[in-house]
């Protein structure tokens, strides 16, 4: 079954359902940028100043919320 199939099926579901699936979805992405488990506050703070480094030398380059669902969604 492919993503437009899917799809369909899901958007069938109760809204209770859909939104506990796209949770659930959601959940099992990864995220390359959540902080370790355990992690204590000079790491977080460290993790931040690095992020906020590669911002501000061009390194990385912010996108909107609408910009990243649609990658996401490719």
């Amino acid at each position: 079954m492919g993503i437009v199939q899917i799809a369909a099926e899901a958007l069938r579901l109760p809204p209770k359902d859909r939104a506990k699936l796209a949770q659930s979805l959601w959940e099992s992405l990864a995220d390359p940028f959540m902080v370790p488990v355990g992690a204590d506050e000079t790491e977080t703070i460290a993790l931040a100043e690095e992020r906020d480094r590669q911002l501000d030398s061009g390194d990385v380059q912010p996108v909107s919320h609408e910009e990243m669902m649609a990658r996401l969604r490719r």
